[in-house]
């Protein structure tokens, strides 16, 4: 998973929310000044990925042209 083309930090354009998609399956996701406000597991099949958060939710998104759309929320990749 490691080489996988999405793992690492997904923004929103203002900044307030990141997601890490860490190369273990996991995801840390900050918003605005509270770090690891989510955290949980994922998976990506093809351009979809789910999320199962610690606390027991679930979403979902999808990667389409390099952004991630996700809840509602637009997240471009972090270079």
């Amino acid at each position: 998973m490691t080489d996988h083309p999405y793992v690492g930090m997904w923004v929103t354009k203002d900044g307030r929310i990141r997601h890490q998609l860490l190369a273990n399956n996991r995801y840390d996701e900050a918003r605005g000044e509270r770090e690891s406000a989510y955290q949980g597991r994922y998976q990506v099949t093809d351009n979809y990925i789910e999320y199962w958060d610690d606390t027991g939710f679930t979403a979902d998104g999808e990667f389409i042209d390099g952004v991630l759309y996700h809840a509602g929320m637009v997240l471009y990749r972090k270079e």
